[in-house]
């Protein structure tokens, strides 16, 4: 079967509709940390890349994040939350529902920790070069870590509510 290169009307629509949540849910609440903020849009991200198709998790993660950080004061922190958002995204999609020996209540539970760990330190060393010091970006990583857990502990709590609910295309 040939991948299709383009998006359908719905497709767009439910993109930009996912885009929309992962960036108000990222824009607010708005927790400071050392070089930046905590929120919640993490947990839109990993129930997008274990409901939603492939694309449509990886175009709402990266652009709602990024926007976010624009019109947060953060542009500084664009590129690196594309690239971040992106793998973070990646991960939870393949690990979750790849094929392996694992139940899937442990898939997902390992899907989102890796992510998350990955989340903490990509943007500790991410700091680390933004800011050329690597004591002040390993000052973020408490608050990271506690940002991965908290958005990782919502996605579980949401994931059987939404799993039915979810459109499919």
């Amino acid at each position: 079967m040939q991948n299709k290169t383009y998006f359908t009307t719905q497709e767009i629509v439910f993109i930009a509709l996912m885009t929309a949540l992962v960036f108000i849910a990222t824009y607010l609440p708005h927790i400071p940390i050392p070089l930046g903020y905590a929120h919640l849009g993490d947990a839109v991200i990993f129930l997008l890349a274990l409901l939603a198709p492939r694309r449509a998790a990886l175009f709402a993660a990266c652009i709602g994040s990024a926007l976010a950080d624009l019109l947060g004061g953060f542009a500084l922190w664009i590129v690196p939350t594309l690239v971040i958002k992106l793998v973070m995204a990646e991960i939870v999609y393949r690990a979750a529902r790849s094929g392996s020996k694992l139940d899937g209540r442990t898939r997902v539970l390992a899907a989102l920790l890796l992510s998350s760990l990955w989340m903490a330190a990509a943007y500790t060393l991410a700091g680390a070069v933004l800011y050329a010091s690597l004591p002040a970006a390993l000052a973020s990583s408490p608050g990271l870590l506690m940002e991965g857990l908290v958005n990782s502990v919502l996605a579980l709590l949401l994931l059987p509510m939404l799993r039915e609910r979810f459109p499919k295309f």
